[in-house]
């Protein structure tokens, strides 16, 4: 690490528990989709709140630990799947919005959050709420091992291209990610919140598995930009977590909101290294 941090602060190297100090760098946005408030024949998919028969389960001992599920007589049992919540038509869940393109509403779980412009000129902006309890699946991963991409090509824009060119192949594929994230609308702010409940900044905030790394820390990483050799090296803050961030040296960018961040975000498949900064004299913070 060539920076030296602030006298205040002393610079530690995220090592994995297998030893490497190197690991995988995606990049998010927030998206803009196009919907209505009531559904109609071109908006019919919609944007879910928290169902109310939705159960969460938390461990007090193990703080990370989370279990959703729903009751069937006196048993709790995994809440509906991906593919279940799709083909039902009583699922006790308020519709925030209905939107026109189920592959723009799956990236919109995928990113867990974004703003939707109203067909009434209305922007509204969507958080993440909670999820079903159901781990992440890539859908990229997925492609690449039917041989249906090319693994230089499992970006966002290359799902997108896929999924415009086998609409009848769309469905079953998207079921293979069973997780489910549903929403709530936010009051306007300056950017999405992150899992720590402040606004995001475009090129400063990090997603971060929490369990290695405290959300609020500053964190430096290294890394190269998208498709490129070009160094991207900066003190960012772990502000946010997602579904498919899991491991030590494991990272989402935020590249901000709009199609150039979504862009950008999409091609973003890096090597990094990050160091977490923490005050100096105190404690390390317990990997749970």
């Amino acid at each position: 690490m060539s920076r030296r941090a602030p006298s205040s602060f002393v610079p530690y190297a995220v090592i994995a528990p297998e030893g490497t100090d190197s690991g995988l760098v995606t990049g998010y946005y927030e998206p803009l989709l196009h919907g209505s408030r009531m559904a109609t024949p071109t908006h019919r998919y919609p944007i879910f709140g928290v169902p109310e028969d939705l159960i969460v389960v938390d461990f007090p001992e193990f703080k990370h630990l989370r279990l959703r599920g729903r009751l069937q007589g006196r048993r709790l049992v995994p809440y509906w799947s991906r593919a279940e919540i799709d083909s039902k038509n009583d699922l006790k869940a308020p519709v925030i919005a209905w939107t026109a393109d189920p592959v723009e509403l799956f990236f919109l779980q995928i990113q867990g959050s974004g703003q939707m412009r109203l067909d009434n000129g209305e922007q509204i902006r969507l958080g993440y709420a909670d999820q079903n309890g159901h781990p992440y699946r890539s859908l990229g991963r997925l492609l690449v091992e039917r041989g249906e991409l090319a693994l230089e090509n499992a970006s966002m824009q290359g799902i997108k291209a896929w999924a415009a060119a086998n609409p009848h192949k769309l469905q079953e594929a998207l079921n293979h990610n069973a997780s489910y994230v549903f929403f709530r609308e936010l009051p306007p702010a300056e950017g999405p919140i992150g899992a720590l409940g402040v606004p995001l900044a475009a090129g400063f905030s990090l997603a971060v598995d929490r369990r290695y790394l405290p959300l609020g820390a500053p964190v430096y990483l290294a890394s190269t930009y998208p498709l490129s050799d070009a160094p991207l090296e900066r003190l960012m803050a772990a502000h946010d977590t997602g579904g498919a961030i899991r491991g030590a040296v494991r990272a989402d960018f935020f590249w901000g909101g709009g199609a150039q961040a979504g862009a950008t975000a999409g091609r973003m498949r890096q090597q990094g290294q990050l160091w977490l900064l923490w005050p100096r004299g105190a404690a390390l913070p317990a990997n749970d």
